[in-house]
C-alpha cells in the first residue's frame, strides 16, 4: 500500500509507530532509496517553556526531572508523571527492545543493566567495565559481548546515545571508553526511580541532548599534554573537555560547569580549554544566569538557561 502512495504526485507521505521494529534505527532500512529520516526527539528546555504554566527556574526543575516527553504537559502530580514515564520505558521501550532482538530470557539482566547505565550517565564506562560491575555488584557471570549486543540494542531503540573521545591533538578517535546519555533524562530519572538527584550529571546530559537537536556532531574532547618534573622525568597527563560540537565549518568546545566560585574552580574547570592551541571558541556553560562574557584568555561565559532558550547564543 505504502509504495502505491509513492507513485501519486501530490502526497507526501509519512510513516510512524513504536512497535518493535519501527521503534528501532533500522526503520530506514525498510524504504532506503525511498524516503528520508525525520528524526523526532523529546521537547527542548525551550519548547517545555513556552507551555509551562511558571517561572524560568521552576521549568528547569521540572524538565531536569522529568524531562521532555510532551504528554508530561498533561499530567499534574508527581504520582501522575512518573507512573507515565514509567510505563513507556518499561511497556514501550523495554517490550520492543526485548521482543525485536528475541531477549526475553534476558529481561532481568537488560533493566540491571539499563539501571547501572541510568546511576552514572555522563561517566566513562565500556564492556569490560561493566562486566567487572556485574561481576562484583550483581554477582551475575555476563560476558562483555553480551553486554555490547545490549548497548547497540539500546542506542539503535533511541534510549541512550553513546559518545565517542576524541584526541583533540592527536586528531584521532579514542576506541574506549565511552560515555552514556539517555535521550530523555525524565525517563533515566524514572528508571532509577527519582532517587538520584545529581545536577552536574542532569545538566550534562541536557546540554548534550540541546546540542544534538540544534544538528551538531558531538564528541568528548581529550587533550593530552606532556611535562617534566624537577628531575626532568618526562610525564603525561590527560585533560578532558566536556563536549567538542562540529556543524559545517564551526567548531566549539564545551565545559559545562555547575558553578565556579573562586579561582581554584575556575583553574579546574578551564585547564583543559586553555591546552587546546587552535583559534576555535572556548565556552563555559554554567547553572546561574549570568550575563554573557570573555575572561582575559577569550574563554566564553553563558549561563545554562541562556544557552537553553536562545539557539544562536554560541555564535554571538
Amino acid at each position: 500500500m505504502l509504495n502505491g502512495l509513492l507513485r501519486v504526485s501530490n502526497i507526501d507521505c509519512y510513516v510512524t509507530g513504536s512497535n518493535s521494529k519501527f521503534l528501532s534505527s533500522d526503520i530506514i532500512t525498510e524504504f532506503r532509496g525511498r524516503g528520508d529520516e525525520i528524526r523526532i526527539h523529546p521537547l527542548s528546555f525551550k519548547e517545555f517553556y513556552s507551555a509551562f504554566q511558571g517561572e524560568k527556574s521552576k521549568a528547569y526543575d521540572e524538565y531536569s526531572l522529568y524531562g521532555g516527553m510532551p504528554e508530561l504537559i498533561n499530567r499534574k502530580t508527581h504520582e501522575e508523571k512518573s507512573t507515565y514515564l514509567n510505563n513507556l520505558i518499561n511497556n514501550v521501550y523495554l517490550r520492543d527492545i526485548v521482543d525485536r532482538n528475541n531477549l526475553k530470557n534476558d529481561t532481568k539482566v537488560l533493566g540491571e543493566l539499563l539501571d547501572i547505565l541510568s546511576s552514572s550517565i555522563g561517566s566513562l564506562t565500556n564492556p569490560p567495565k561493566l562486566e567487572k560491575t556485574y561481576n562484583s555488584q550483581e554477582h551475575i557471570n555476563i560476558n562483555r559481548i553480551t553486554i555490547s549486543k545490549y548497548l547497540d540494542a539500546f542506542v539503535n531503540s533511541f534510549l541512550i546515545s553513546k559518545v565517542q573521545r576524541y584526541d583533540i591533538k592527536g586528531k584521532a578517535y579514542i576506541d574506549s571508553p565511552f560515555k552514556y546519555y539517555f535521550e530523555d533524562i525524565g525517563l533515566r530519572n524514572a528508571r532509577i526511580n527519582f532517587r538520584q538527584n545529581e545536577p552536574t550529571h542532569t545538566k550534562e546530559n541536557i546540554i548534550y541532548n540541546e546540542l544534538i537537536l540544534r544538528g551538531y556532531s558531538v564528541d568528548i574532547g581529550i587533550i593530552k599534554v606532556n611535562y617534566k618534573d624537577e628531575n626532568n622525568k618526562s610525564y603525561r597527563k590527560q585533560y578532558e573537555v566536556d563536549f567538542v560540537c562540529y556543524k559545517g565549518n564551526s567548531k566549539y568546545y564545551i565545559q559545562s560547569a555547575y558553578a565556579i566560585n573562586d579561582k581554584e574552580k575556575v583553574n579546574q574547570e578551564t585547564r583543559g580549554l586553555l591546552k587546546i592551541n587552535d583559534s576555535f571558541k572556548k565556552i563555559v556553560i554554567l547553572k546561574d544566569c549570568y550575563v554573557p562574557w570573555y575572561d582575559e584568555n577569550g574563554i566564553y561565559y553563558i549561563g545554562l538557561e541562556q544557552f537553553l532558550l536562545d539557539p544562536n547564543l554560541l555564535e554571538k
